[in-house]
Formats: structure tokens, sequence, C-alpha cells
């Protein structure tokens, strides 16, 4: 594939210089950018380009003439079957199926390396996902930003980055959230231990409180109760923190999720980064004071409005410590940065950005730092929505998800969609064992390569030993081709998914597929009387089998050898 681009742009290249130095096009000293890309559509071909539009300007040319003058010109070529000129100035090319038959044996020689750049030589990244408060069990959202920020560090690790997993645990024991948590905590221990006390009017309700609680009440009995109140609650969000992190790390483990750094908010107060932080923008001239807060000129960076980093009360802002925690990732050497958030930080982005610029850390168009928003996710069973309010109680949890469809449906539903689209989720379809699953749809081919290649050795079938060096010229059925076509365009789906920070480009690659290898396995036998033609068959069988098992890897999916 990468090969065959390279060739294209060649082509063109000589066919241009070709055409102006004979007169059908007027001459430029340096040609400009131009793409050569798959077309939208199938049916104009393999690859497309837009060097004739892009001529067009400089030229002062019609960009269909300059397209006829470039395929007239066009040198001779082995893989090259066909030029096409549509309006309103494409080149379409068809192939000849050597670029097929080669993207095959790579598929099969490169085996758990297909579809592997080495794009990233190494380089450090890190990719921050989830990142919760510690008050309370991880809900469907978190699971979407799991299953995202992991097939994103996945898809990195792919491109040939050294990828690390990073926890931000909004932790800060003065937070309101925190501090409303261990209120509705203290609260239910002294009730279960028969103190008649009322809840907190701003307290978490859910059934995970007292079942927190009752867990303390088993540990330490009544330790607590003498304690002056102020100690007991601060004693009562170190517990909950700790058992509430550990209550994440391991659902975030059952859903293949694995860290590789937890960092504290609460720890960038305690070490003094964030007051350092706060100092180092004073110094550089980057505050001012007014009606009682310090503010950071963030619209000198493109923000829209300027930025508190220290309230009335003396207590910095979400945003002063966020500015020491990036700080903190800077001084680690990451070539660049992703940050999965929700779409309800949409207002973060730029104010981050313009921190950023401020210190020196980015520069106009080169973001170091990367964000990627997700929108919400509503869960469907037997048509009607499922509701759930952490606070009230009725929370759909991760642990919930998972006990319902599993890992594999799971990640693959969250990925399923453009991050910055709303999900829905049928949760009556995740379960159902038939093509209308798409996970079912896409692991069940694998499953059917696998047992392909089962009954051949059960059969003993002489293309067996013949497979990996077959005649791919017998393939000559549009299903087959169709079939090489996603094998040979895997490669570049894993490059578009991981450059685009975008998942749901290889889980829509998985279906499609999935699908043309499910309609080749209905139109064409594999195992037959004609070994050359069964050898080149089972070729493309095994190619197919690596590609579902390669995507489904980096999706943090199965690929299941029977099913």
């Amino acid at each position: 594939m990468r090969r065959v681009r390279e060739e294209l742009f060649a082509l063109l290249e000589q066919s241009v210089k070709k055409a102006m130095k004979g007169g059908f096009l007027p001459i430029l000293t340096e040609l400009p950018n131009f793409i050569v890309d798959h077309p939208p559509q199938e049916e104009f071909g393999d690859f497309a380009s837009n060097i004739a539009m892009v001529l067009a300007r400089p030229m002062k040319k019609n960009p269909m003439e300059i397209a006829n003058a470039i395929v007239q010109n066009l040198p001779e070529s082995e893989i090259v079957a066909t030029a096409e000129i549509a309006p309103p100035g494409f080149i379409n090319f068809r192939l000849t199926d050597i670029w097929l038959h080669e993207a095959v044996k790579e598929a099969i020689s490169s085996d758990d390396k297909f579809g592997h750049w080495q794009i990233g030589q190494g380089k450090k990244v890190q990719v921050e996902f989830v990142s919760a408060n510690p008050t309370g069990p991880l809900q469907i959202g978190n699971a979407r930003g799991g299953a995202l920020g992991d097939t994103i560090a996945k898809l990195l690790e792919a491109l040939g980055y050294e990828v690390e997993r990073e926890y931000y645990i909004n932790d800060v024991t003065m937070s309101t959230q925190v501090q409303h948590f261990g209120e509705s905590l203290e609260a239910r221990y002294l009730q279960l231990l028969g103190y008649d006390v009322p809840f907190p009017e701003e307290g978490y309700k859910g059934e995970y409180v007292i079942e927190l609680a009752r867990e303390i009440v088993n540990e330490y009995g009544d330790a607590f109760v003498n304690l002056p109140p102020e100690e007991r609650r601060q004693k009562f969000i170190k517990l909950a923190r700790e058992k509430i992190l550990a209550q994440h790390k391991s659902v975030l483990e059952r859903f293949g999720i694995l860290y590789d750094n937890w960092v504290s908010e609460q720890w960038l107060y305690d070490s003094g980064r964030v007051n350092q932080t706060i100092e180092l923008l004073k110094q550089r001239g980057l505050t001012y004071e007014a009606e009682g807060a310090l503010w950071m000129k963030t619209t000198d960076f493109g923000d829209l409005k300027d930025e508190v980093l220290v309230r009335r009360t003396g207590a910095p802002t979400y945003f002063a410590s966020d500015i020491a925690y990036h700080l903190y990732k800077h001084e680690r050497n990451y070539q660049f940065i992703v940050n999965v958030w929700g779409a309800d930080h949409h207002g973060h982005v730029p104010r981050m950005h313009a921190a950023l610029k401020a210190l020196g850390i980015e520069k106009d168009n080169d973001e170091w730092l990367k964000v990627v928003l997700y929108q919400l996710v509503r869960l469907v069973k037997e048509g009607q929505t499922v509701r759930m309010s952490k606070r009230a109680g009725e929370i759909v949890s991760l642990d919930d998800l998972l006990d319902w469809i599993g890992k594999d449906a799971a990640r693959f539903f969250m990925l399923l969609r453009s991050a910055d689209s709303h999900l829905d989720i049928d949760l009556d379809i995740a379960v159902k064992q038939s093509q209308e699953n798409p996970v079912y749809y896409v692991q069940y081919a694998h499953a059917r390569c696998c047992s392909i290649f089962r009954e051949a050795e059960k059969r003993q079938h002489l293309a067996l030993s013949q497979y990996q060096e077959a005649d791919l010229n017998l393939l000559s059925e549009e299903v087959e081709r169709r079939l090489m076509k996603s094998i040979a365009l895997f490669p570049e789906v894993v490059r578009e998914s991981a450059s685009k920070f975008a998942p749901h480009i290889l889980t829509q690659f998985c279906i499609q597929i999935a699908d043309r290898f499910h309609d080749f396995y209905e139109r064409c036998r594999v195992l037959g009387e004609d070994v050359k033609l069964s050898a080149a068959r089972l070729a493309i069988v095994r190619a197919t089998q690596v590609t579902l098992r390669n995507a489904l890897n980096l999706l943090g999916v199965s690929a299941p050898e029977a099913m």
C-alpha cells in the first residue's frame, strides 16, 4: 500500500514534467502539494488524485484540460490498469491486482506486526483518560472515555510511539465534591451504627455509599465514633479515596485497561507545585488582581475571557492546579500529550492552550496538547432509556455494563461512533449472537477463518502446505478482490485512526472487512478439488484472519478462534 501510493505520486510528477516539457502544460519551477488517496466511492476506482485542480490556479488553466494532459503523458506502469478523468478534474486510477497480492503476502509474513508503522520512532507520548473524581463507581460515561483513551494509546503504539497511560486523580480534599462525599459517608457510617444523624442535603444518596460505609463498619467497628467531627470527616475522606480508587483500578482492569501512572491532584498541592506555578505566572507578568481574585491574562493567548487562578477566598482554582499538572507533564519530555475529556470540558480547552502558549510550551498551530472530547452515552433496553443519576443513587456503573454485555461488546460499542457524536447502546442487541450484533459479527468472521484452517488440517488438504507461496493470480472473483482490497487498506486505516485520534474509523473498518469475508465465504469454496485455487483462497483467509485479529487487538477486543 505504501509503495503503491509512492509510485502513483512519482508517476504523476513525471507526467506533469513531461507535459510541461512537451508544451502541453505551462512550465512551473515547483509543483504544489497534491493528494493521492482513496476515492469516497469504490466505483470511482482504487485511488484518486486532485493534482489537476491544485495546478489550475498557478497554471491558469481549466483543471479538466490539465487532467487530460496529465493522463495523456502518464508513463507506463505495471500497477496502473486505467486512468480516468472525472469532473471537476479528478484523476481516478484503477490498478492491476499486483498491489492486492502484495498486501495479502505482507499480511501473512508480517503477522502480528501487519498494520504497524515506525512513524513514532520510539518517541515518548502520553495519553491521559478517565481521571474521575474518587466519589463513586465509574459510570458509562467514564467507560466511553476509557475505551477511547486506551484504544488511542494502542493505535499510537502501532505507529511506533512509546506510550504512557495516565490517570489524574481529582482528589483535592477541600473540593466541594470530595467534601460532600466525605459527609455522606460519615452520615451513613453513623446511621449503620444506630446513631440518628441527618443525611447532608447535598449528599450522595447512592447505594454504593451505604455499601462503602458498611465495609468500614466491618473493618473498624465504632473506632471513629468518638473522634472530633472534623477529624472523623477527614478520616472518612481518606478511607473513601483509597477504597474508591481500588474499585476504579479493579473495574478498569476488568475493562482491559492498565495504567502506567496515577497522579494525584492533592500531591500537586502537597508538593508545592500549585503555588510554584502561580508564582511563576506572576513573575512572568501573566497575572493581575481584580475583584479580590488573581486572574491570568489568557485572552492575550487566544482565550475568549481571562480566567481566575486564585479565588477571593485565597483558594486556587482547578485551572491553576491543571496548569501545574501540565507543567509536570512537560517536565517528563513527551513529544505530545493526549487528554481524553468529556464534552463538559469544552470550555477548558482554549484556556489550557492559552496557558501553554503563555508558558512557551505551545505556539500557534503547533499544539503539544491534543484534546479528544467525547459526548454522552445513553443505554437503551427494550426500547427504553436506562435512567441514571450518580447523586440520586440510580447509577449505572461500568461494573453493571460489564455484567450485562461483557468487555468485548462494551468496548466495541463504545468505539462505534465518532467521539464527538452522542452514542446509544442497545443492550438487547449487544448480547445477541447474530449478525445484528456488530461485535459478534466481526468476531465470528475471525473464528470462521480459524475454523477453515482447522478443517484443512483435519482433512490434510494439500493446499495447506502451499498457501504461503500460492499463485494469487488465480483469484478472479469480484468478492475476492473486494476482500483483498480491505486487507490492503488496513495499514492506512490504522494510520488514519491514530493520527486523527479516531478509533471509530478502525471499528467501522472491522465491520466492513467482516462483511466482505462473510460474502466471500458464502460465494467461494475454499477447500475444493483444485489445489492451486484452494491454496490461493487459503492465503486470503489467513490474511483476513491476521487483519481481523490485529484490528480487534487494537480495539482491546478479543479475537476468538471458535464460537
